[in-house]
């Protein structure tokens, strides 16, 4: 019977996906018709009844664990993870294979039983796991609990060892980040991208002289692409150069010895600190306010309209009052776009 209802709901489920889960980038469609910003899910996805407590208890029955995958509609991060990451026979096998996957709409209404066995939906669910960015990725073991969780987008070669990292069970062993540095070591002695008009070194992230603006980290590290990429197209544009004028900015390389100054005061190693903020992703950009309070981060591959974004959220002081940064960005989308100024999230 519980075979039966399966298929069932399945069918189901795929024939009315598109029309029935909320649209973020394309509000304003006329009843039954197709969201634009829709991507098909691979059909190896699970259909769940999203009782996680029992799709744990499933998983684990199949000697496997359990990956939760939160999306919106019109995400190109999303779209990215779908097309490269499950695109890729190697990657979609493993996966597959090792992991039972479930799609969530970060503001879906579909009923949600949570870990606890409490009713709640799809988007209060989200919330109450703080998921800010889609695509956000939940590896949870046997017992519930999270022992990966990724922020936004991996590419494909990071995302397969955080694959092998959690089907492994190596986080019995050590972390993500050390378990990421032995399966892809960095080229020793090699340089970052120094930018322009960043705090001098060594770093006193605790005296900032009284300009009372908050604070960027640029955590980074050599042989990195993103963080070329970063330095050689994104934070030379203008609209980006000048928003982070409004802050102090320091370049910390996440792998080094050379000791700082913490914003609360405390002289420590950079890659002490780095792996207290549990930084698993370079670049990774940290904010905190003038007290010295981290209040946002950025962990993953993010384009201009992002990166330009996620300062100005700080700088506005708009997480305050906007605790969720994806609406702080829908918002700035539809505004421009009632101006005449398309915004392409991936430029």
């Amino acid at each position: 019977m519980r075979l039966l209802l399966t298929i069932l709901f399945a069918s189901a489920f795929m024939s009315t996906v598109s029309a029935a889960e909320p649209t973020v980038h394309g509000a304003g469609l006329g009843e039954g018709l197709v969201n634009p910003g829709y991507h098909d899910k691979p059909d190896w996805f699970k259909a769940s009844f999203l009782d996680i407590r029992e799709d744990i208890e499933e998983a684990t029955a199949a000697g496997k664990r359990l990956l939760l995958y939160f999306y919106q509609d019109g995400c190109p991060y999303c779209a990215k993870l779908l097309k490269d990451n499950f695109g890729n026979r190697s990657i979609a096998d493993k996966t597959q294979n090792r992991f039972d996957v479930i799609a969530i709409n970060m503001w879906g209404d579909r009923d949600v039983t949570d870990f606890s066995g409490k009713a709640t939906t799809e988007k209060a669910f989200a919330s109450s796991l703080r998921v800010q960015y889609t695509p956000t990725l939940l590896f949870l073991n046997e017992q519930g609990k999270v022992v990966l969780r990724i922020n936004g987008y991996f590419a494909p070669h990071k995302f397969a060892v955080a694959l092998d990292f959690v089907s492994g069970k190596h986080e019995k062993k050590g972390n993500f980040r050390d378990f990421h540095a032995a399966a892809s070591p960095v080229a020793a002695n090699t340089a970052l991208n120094e930018l322009g008009g960043t705090l001098s070194r060594p770093l006193r992230l605790d005296q900032r002289g009284p300009g009372g603006r908050a604070l960027l980290v640029l955590f980074e590290q050599g042989s990195c692409a993103a963080c070329d990429e970063l330095h050689r197209d994104i934070l030379p544009r203008e609209g980006v150069a000048a928003a982070l004028s409004n802050l102090d900015v320091a370049q910390v390389n996440l792998w080094s010895t050379d000791r700082l100054w913490t914003p609360d005061g405390r002289e420590m190693p950079a890659r002490d600190w780095a792996r207290e903020l549990g930084i698993q992703y370079a670049p990774s950009l940290v904010f905190f306010d003038q007290a010295g309070k981290e209040v946002f981060r950025t962990e993953a591959y993010l384009r201009s309209f992002h990166i330009h974004g996620a300062i100005d959220y700080v700088v506005s002081g708009a997480y305050r009052w906007q605790p969720s940064f994806q609406r702080f960005l829908q918002h700035r989308t539809e505004v421009l776009e009632e101006r005449g100024i398309r915004v392409d999230l991936m430029n």
